[in-house]
């Protein structure tokens, strides 16, 4: 984007700030902090922010594009599976009336794939959000609802020297066959039907390990590595075929990681969720090379099949996935080489970005929700005030720790 605008980055303080961009530091549980460059900006892009910090947004006036590339009603359905009914309905109410909230404000709204847009729209449309009007001034409702996919870096990817997979598991001899779960272990995805399948492998491939790159500190990812852990315990793997990795792998390293191992897995099981996900984990395998076994169902894992970037196969079959990795470990990495120029140039940042620069070079259109305030139902509106005077009453009092959010 920085060759279509200035562009400044708006996050919390952090010991270790992105490079390469401006930065403007906030606190994120005091939303006022950010009124500053809210005065100034021409547009904002963010995801669904909780009441307080989206009226902040809407009264900037600046163009307001959201990302919904995150189906979070869906995903909080599934991580909140296992708690109590009312804890289960209050959350998915709350993340719902972002999302509202989100449609109803904003002049854009990007998502990551078409199902994805499909989605939104239907919501919209739900909401009453779409009528004539809109679709007078463009048919497609692409100038509002389009895909803008997370992209990748036009450079390739460089090793960090001694950073890498084994000098973080010395356990992982040089001539072993490393098959790499290169992102977080949540309750969503399927990380025991990896261990199974990584079991049937090595009776086959005695030398192929089974490597989780990191832990999330997130309730969620902490339950669901817990519960991995102790399958890849019982079954005798651990340390020995199965290794996690005690830290979570810093951004600018994680390449050393993906072009040293042989394959990488990605397992989910089927459900909502997994209808309109976007695994951003598989990019970094299109980025260096990575062939990939994956579950099927999404749009990656049709890519992946379609362009023979690897594997895709059925949910919950561990002898699937076993066979899969034995096949891809057995062409070698070397013979996907060529096969990932086209994903590459497909998700490379210059080229998703298309669309949110083109919505840049043309006057802003009406929001969604200009003319349909009274759209929202009073559940709705009443959980916004609710909210709004409660953090804003903590803030005066200079209690920012809770709520979590803005």
């Amino acid at each position: 984007m920085q060759e279509h605008a200035d562009v400044v980055l708006a996050v919390p303080p952090s010991a270790d700030p992105p490079t390469g961009v401006a930065l403007f530091a906030f606190a994120y549980q005091d939303p006022a902090t950010l009124a500053p460059a809210l005065d100034w900006a021409d547009a904002v892009v963010a995801q669904p922010q909780k009441p307080l910090l989206t009226r902040m947004m809407v009264r900037a006036g600046a163009r307001l594009i959201y990302d919904l590339y995150v189906p979070e009603p869906l995903e909080l359905l599934e991580a909140h599976s296992g708690k109590p009914v009312p804890v289960r309905e209050t959350a998915h109410a709350l993340s719902l009336d972002r999302v509202s909230n989100a449609l109803r404000t904003a002049h854009h709204v990007i998502c990551a794939t078409e199902a994805q847009r499909d989605l939104w729209l239907g919501i919209a449309f739900g909401q009453r959000l779409i009528g004539p009007g809109a679709y007078d001034r463009d048919p497609t409702l692409r100038s509002s609802i389009d895909v803008v996919p997370s992209g990748l870096p036009v450079d390739p990817p460089r090793a960090v020297p001694a950073r890498g997979i084994r000098s973080a598991l010395p356990a992982i001899a040089s001539d072993d066959e490393v098959v790499l779960w290169n992102g977080g272990i949540w309750a969503w995805l399927d990380a025991p039907t990896a261990v199974e399948a990584i079991d049937r492998l090595r009776r086959r491939r005695p030398q192929a390990r089974l490597v989780f790159m990191g832990r999330g500190g997130h309730e969620a990812a902490a339950a669901a590595t817990a519960r991995t852990e102790e399958l890849a315990r019982r079954l005798g793997l651990l340390g020995e075929t199965v290794f996690f990795n005690p830290a979570w792998v810093p951004y600018g390293e994680r390449a050393s990681w993906l072009l040293e191992a042989d394959v990488a897995i990605s397992c989910h099981v089927e459900h909502l969720e997994t209808r309109f996900a976007f695994r951003t984990r598989l990019l970094d395998c299109f980025w260096s090379g990575l062939p990939v076994v994956c579950t099927e169902g999404d749009e990656l894992a049709a890519r992946v099949r379609r362009e023979d970037l690897g594997e895709a196969v059925p949910q919950r079959d561990p002898e699937a996935v076993a066979a899969a990795l034995d096949r891809v470990l057995e062409r070698g990495r070397a013979a996907y080489a060529g096969r990932f120029d086209a994903a590459r140039a497909a998700y490379s940042w210059p080229h998703v970005v298309g669309p949110i620069a083109d919505w840049l070079g043309r006057d802003a259109p009406p929001r969604l929700g200009a003319r349909r305030v009274g759209a929202r139902r009073p559940a709705h509106v009443a959980r916004d005030i609710a909210y709004i005077g409660a953090r804003s009453a903590l803030n005066r009092i200079g209690l920012r720790r809770w709520p979590s959010g803005g």
